[in-house]
């Protein structure tokens, strides 16, 4: 992805013949430089050599590139967040995040979704490209290929929050420590004595989710403890996966004494799957979250679970966004965030009466 474009292709009507304009990669790659060093003559930046800042402006001149026009003194003034859903409450705390530091700078936000609504990722493109964009901060979304090409001709940056699949090229991302968030949970309850311990998984094809998977794989192996594949079943991050994943493991032979859930929508989800056969959490069952939304300290029992730091990062992708705006390259491509186990009631020994 290009990063920290402050410039863009002129967008008036071309005359039949009229050679296409190219892109601001293309622009770096025919004067021997990187984008950030176009970026910054774009720019107006001072450091650029006045041999590589004059090579750059014949190029920029010669294919018709214009300055970004300034707005409050040159600053980004309007950054578009992308999510594929906005029913989740943790897509609350990353909108918290990102709207401080944008009140903190002045600059607008407009949330967007595009998950399951037939051309929802090309309408928002559309409405992209007829409006003004300093920059994008995608959250876990999975978007068309030629939509990122799109992105790249117009000079628009953009940050990925919780990368889906393997990173957009040249775009950098912010995400937390899963694998280590995934290990701690089992951990704690390996620790309190559990050695039957169902997982509930999220999406498999987000990076988060089998990071979390790995996480508790790795401390059942580091413990001693043989995986069992019948403990681990699929999710979705959502209430209703969770339910359904909690009785599918009550229904085992051997049923777990803990389950971990790899959100907390899913372990709140487990706890009323429990709750409706009788077994009561943590005497029967511990239970263990992901995330530690707001509402998961105030429900009964307040739930045990991994804090996943989401306004935060909403926070840091705003800034490194902001910097891209102005052809700042951010100081690595990838930042991760630490998470922290919480420890609350919903978590206890196994029962005796288990006998596992």
């Amino acid at each position: 992805m290009v990063a920290g474009e402050g410039a863009q292709r002129e967008t008036g009507t071309r005359s039949p013949g009229e050679t296409p304009k190219v892109t601001i990669t293309e622009i770096a790659r025919e004067a021997g430089v990187s984008v950030p060093t176009v970026s910054r003559v774009v720019n107006g930046r001072w450091d650029v050599s006045p041999a590589t800042r004059a090579r750059v402006e014949e190029l920029l001149h010669r294919h018709g590139y214009r300055r970004r026009p300034a707005v409050s003194g040159g600053k980004a003034v309007l950054l578009d967040l992308v999510f594929n859903d906005l029913d989740g409450p943790w897509a609350v705390e990353i909108i918290r995040g990102v709207e401080e530091i944008a009140h903190e700078t002045g600059v607008g936000t407009v949330v967007s979704a595009v998950h399951d609504r037939a051309g929802a990722a090309r309408q928002w493109m559309a409405n992209l490209r007829a409006r003004p964009s300093d920059g994008v901060v995608l959250v876990t979304s999975v978007l068309e290929p030629g939509i990122h090409d799109e992105l790249r001709r117009l000079g628009v940056p953009l940050v990925v929050i919780d990368p889906a699949g393997s990173p957009i090229t040249g775009a950098p991302t912010v995400g937390a420590t899963n694998w280590t968030g995934g290990m701690a949970a089992t951990e704690h309850l390996l620790r309190l004595g559990h050695r039957r311990i169902g997982f509930v998984e999220g999406p498999p094809g987000l990076l988060c989710s089998r990071a979390r998977l790995d996480g508790y794989r790795a401390a059942l192996d580091v413990a001693g403890v043989a995986a069992d594949s019948a403990l681990t079943v699929p999710g979705d991050f959502y209430h209703e996966s969770g339910f359904t994943g909690a009785a599918r493991l009550l229904d085992l032979d051997e049923p777990p004494t803990a389950i971990f859930a790899a959100s907390d929508q899913m372990a709140l989800g487990a706890i009323e799957a429990l709750r409706r056969r009788g077994l009561r959490v943590p005497e029967d069952m511990s239970v263990v979250g992901f995330d530690d939304l707001p509402e998961v300290r105030w429900c009964a029992p307040p739930l045990t679970t991994v804090r996943q730091p989401l306004s935060q990062m909403g926070k840091v992708a705003t800034r490194m966004l902001l910097d891209l705006a102005l052809g700042i390259a951010p100081a690595s491509p990838r930042v991760e965030l630490a998470t922290e186990l919480v420890v609350r009631a919903s978590t206890a020994p196994p029962a005796p009466h288990n006998g596992r």
